[in-house]
């Protein structure tokens, strides 16, 4: 009786305590990133990321996140990412795991990039 009293609060500990956020959808997105023309920096949180055409994994964050997409002789462009809630969260709500929601708000895993693929068209920098 009592070594199945201390599994029950272990099974009980162990899902109170689960990101179902983190674990499942990760931390991060992929997302695809297109310009017109081709050959521009996609820049996030001043990290350059890839090459246009390209696709890379983007990191979540509860805030608003940016890129910036820039090609020599072009202005940049500076987009907002899309994002939504992660149905997954409520995962944790219904086993009683604030602790897990808390990891999942920590590491940004309670939202996701909704948009997954950008096309930016840039415009050549006027002649002075």
């Amino acid at each position: 009786m009592k070594n199945n009293l201390s599994i029950v609060l272990l099974l009980v500990t162990a899902l109170s305590t689960t990101s179902c956020a983190t674990i499942f959808t990760g931390t991060r997105d992929k997302i695809t990133f297109n310009s017109s023309p081709e050959g521009a920096k996609v820049i996030h949180n001043g990290e350059e990321k890839c090459t246009t055409p390209c696709t890379a994994p983007i990191s979540r964050s509860l805030g608003k996140q940016f890129i910036t997409v820039e090609k020599e002789g072009f202005d940049s462009q500076k987009i907002k990412l899309n994002k939504s809630f992660n149905a997954v969260t409520l995962l944790n709500i219904l086993f009683g795991g604030a602790i897990g929601v808390g990891i999942d708000a920590a590491t940004g895993s309670l939202t996701k990039y909704s948009t997954k693929k950008y096309d930016v068209e840039l415009e050549a920098k006027q002649q002075q």
